[in-house]
């Protein structure tokens, strides 16, 4: 700890606890043991330990449990946003993806998903459902849209990989996508599903996926865990 840096010491607490817990030195199911401890082994007041200590657990990294002290939990996925599937992000990064189907079928497109994928409304569409999981937990809520007659969308092999793995092998060359995110809270269903409480934050995340030909090829609108999960910006200046 740098007592003579502006920065608050929890503040500094909390950023090396958490890339220990990132960087895997604290591994899923450690225990910190309680407050008391961890300031005497810190040399820092338990107020600082404790302020540190809330921050992660409200990042999800941490969970307070009684008669056990604080433990590391899994940590959160941080996906850069960028034309690429939650599937191969998770596993790229050692996340163990599953897949559960929940709907598989063909519906006729309602007049938001006809918009986004440039078809008259009413167009049959392939509608899909799945709860995507990682490391056993949930973590999304994927319903996208598909255009029939794309691909057959058959629900073994969506619960083996990823969408646009299924949609790369049927040939389609991804080129570009829309995309727009936000937050807002769990209904009493989706709460069910991604393991949280009614009402708790998720952040949403709606996209459009168009191929080499401008085509829209995809129409997904997802459900994320906001304590499990974030979003990753790159900013640059403009010239």
């Amino acid at each position: 700890m740098d007592r003579t840096s502006p920065v608050p010491l929890y503040f500094q607490l909390a950023r090396q606890l958490e890339s220990a817990v990132e960087d895997g030195t604290l591994a899923p199911g450690t225990l910190l043991g309680n407050e008391i401890d961890l300031a005497t082994r810190l040399g820092l007041s338990r107020p600082t330990v404790r302020q540190a200590i809330r921050t992660l657990v409200d990042k999800g990294l941490l969970v307070r449990r009684r008669g056990v002290g604080t433990q590391v939990v899994r940590s959160g996925v941080r996906r850069p946003l960028e034309l690429s599937s939650l599937y191969d992000d998770l596993e790229s990064t050692g996340h163990r993806p599953a897949t559960r189907v929940l709907v598989n079928r063909l519906e006729p497109a309602p007049a938001p998903v006809a918009a986004a994928l440039g078809i008259p409304e009413g167009t049959a569409v392939h509608y899909l459902e799945r709860l995507r999981t990682a490391h056993g937990e949930p973590l999304a809520y994927l319903r996208n849209h598909l255009p029939a007659g794309l691909i057959d969308p058959a629900t073994a092999p969506l619960e083996s990989t990823g969408l646009y793995r299924t949609l790369r092998a049927a040939a389609l060359t991804l080129h570009s996508a829309r995309q727009t995110v936000g937050a807002r809270s769990a209904t009493a269903s989706e709460a069910a599903l991604l393991d949280e409480a009614t009402g708790a934050p998720l952040l949403t995340m709606e996209r459009t996926t168009f191929d080499d030909t401008g085509r829209a090829v995809e129409h997904g609108s997802h459900l994320y865990r906001a304590g499990r999960y974030s979003f990753e910006f790159r900013l640059m200046v403009r010239p």
